[in-house]
């Protein structure tokens, strides 16, 4: 055994135990008050962590309560390891409670436990290790601690915005083997005036395939009106990955476009035009003119993920992935110009480019390296659909925390991280630290 895991597992109830505490932080996102941009959770967690750095002997810095720092030595920073105290809402279905550490055979419960709080509890014992053996460094290392990862990354902006992140950043806020690739993001809202006679409540965010579909339709009948109601059941999923769920929105646009038998008489055009544009089983875009795709990050991905009623209007939503070599604008003016074309006013329309970062690079073939030195798997680099915390950092990558294959419960009830991969975390990335700044 290295002297690094050697010094790692002995520190594992040391590394239990902060994890506790910040657990027991309700970090979710809070009201703004006076040097708390987030809320006073948010702050309380980093204030936590900011004061175990300096126990341990690293100099820290609290950028406005936005996000904090540790660093190795007083070397100007060429890597930074980047991870989140934040968290999302704890939610229902916990079989315990979500901010209290709760330890179940070789699993760490609670919320933040895989998303981020464990790795960033690894990568302090991942440095501090890397300090404690004496191992010499010539270059300077960087822990950054931010707070608002869950709700759109405003600190990682407004620490950007007062300090210059080092040459090489990743995050443990992704998964293993290394994620060099994301695709771009476009989130399209739209409306027009609501179809007389009809109301339909289907999906409550952007980001998610809707399992239900609810509609309620006033059909004309001789002698006045008659409410016909029903919904249509499909399967949630992640909008970067629709093949795994069912859309109980296009499911119900396909029903009524060839003909709910309780419906006749009431004609939507409106409904069947978005039954054309957004087939059921359709997860590309082709329809509306996109369906691209490349060989590095694959299909894009085209999800209509909201459509209700509301206020006089009938409102929907469309979240799409797309691969590298597309550009925003052009992915823009395809569907916003289809809808357009049958009756929808644009809400609005915002996304981000896509990211990449070489695969050849030395930076990200030093870091697989280090994966298959301590793990004996092979690594290799992977795109996703998805976007992490160095989406918008030229260079960066998601190097772990989740080991392939393995469901953490990540922003679901009784997510945890087990003893053994908290560790392994922090072996990975006290290697990886010594063999990109030796």
């Amino acid at each position: 055994m290295s002297d690094i895991k050697n010094y790692i597992y002995s520190h594992k109830d040391e590394m239990i135990q902060l994890l506790s505490e910040l657990v027991a932080v309700p970090s979710v996102q809070g009201e703004a008050v006076e040097n708390c941009p987030f809320g006073r959770e948010p702050a309380r967690a980093l204030d936590i962590m900011l004061k175990k750095c300096r126990e341990f002997g690293f100099s820290t810095e609290n950028v406005d309560n936005y996000a904090g720092s540790a660093d190795f030595d007083d070397k100007e920073p060429a890597l930074a390891i980047l991870s989140h105290l934040d968290v999302v809402p704890a939610g229902d279905g916990w079989s315990s409670a979500p901010f209290a550490l709760r330890i179940d055979g070789d699993k760490l419960v609670g919320r933040g436990a895989i998303d981020d709080k464990g790795p960033a509890v690894a990568s302090l014992y991942a440095l501090r290790a890397v300090r404690e053996l004496g191992i010499p460094l010539s270059k300077g290392v960087r822990l950054i601690f931010g707070t608002n990862e869950e709700n759109g990354s405003a600190d990682l902006a407004y620490y950007r915005s007062k300090r210059t992140l080092p040459p090489m950043v990743f995050t443990p806020d992704g998964e293993y083997p290394l994620i060099n690739a994301e695709k771009g993001m476009i989130r399209v809202y739209f409306s027009t005036a609501q179809p007389e006679g009809v109301e339909i409540s289907a999906g409550t965010v952007i980001n998610a395939v809707p399992a239900s579909c609810k509609f309620t339709f006033l059909i004309p009948l001789k002698d006045g009106l008659t409410a016909k109601f029903g919904e249509v059941a499909g399967k949630s999923a992640h909008a970067s990955t629709p093949e795994k769920g069912e859309n109980a929105i296009t499911k119900f646009l396909a029903e009524y476009k060839n003909g709910i038998p309780e419906l006749e008489g009431k004609d939507v055009p409106v409904l069947k035009s978005l039954a054309e544009l957004f087939p059921h089983g359709e997860f590309n875009g082709k329809s509306c003119g996109l369906g691209f795709s490349d060989e590095i990050s694959g299909d894009m991905t085209f999800v209509l993920s909201m459509l209700n009623t509301q206020n006089g209007r009938l409102s929907g939503a469309v979240d799409i992935r797309f691969p590298l070599d597309r550009k925003k604008s052009e992915i823009s003016s395809i569907i916003c110009e289809k809808l357009r074309n049958i009756g929808f006013d644009i809400d609005s329309c915002e996304g981000v480019e896509p990211h990449c970062t070489d695969a050849d690079s030395t930076f990200v073939k030093t870091l697989l390296k280090t994966y298959e030195k301590v793990t004996g798997e092979k690594g290799e680099s992977i795109a996703i659909g998805g976007g992490t915390y160095v989406h918008e950092i030229n260079g960066g990558v998601a190097f772990g925390a989740e080991f392939p294959g393995k469901d953490y419960h990540m922003h679901s009830p009784d997510e945890y991280i087990t003893v053994d991969d908290l560790l392994k975390n922090a072996e990975i990335m006290a290697e990886a630290i010594v063999e990109l700044c030796k």
